[in-house]
């Protein structure tokens, strides 16, 4: 797997907790959040890295 595969695979990771955080709701539900959001902004920021780009 290339490295711009996995970048979209952890962001789409992170999509999806993120997506199950807010339907469970609650202080659980933010946290799950939370941790959804930051895989998002990871991968994201994992596809700008020069090294990936090549």
């Amino acid at each position: 797997m290339n490295g711009r595969t996995t970048s979209w695979v952890v962001t789409g990771v992170g999509a999806a907790v993120t997506a199950a955080g807010l339907m469970t709701g609650g202080m659980i539900g933010a946290g799950i959040t939370g941790f959804g959001l930051a895989h998002v902004v990871l991968g994201v920021l994992d596809m700008f890295r020069p090294t990936v780009q090549r």
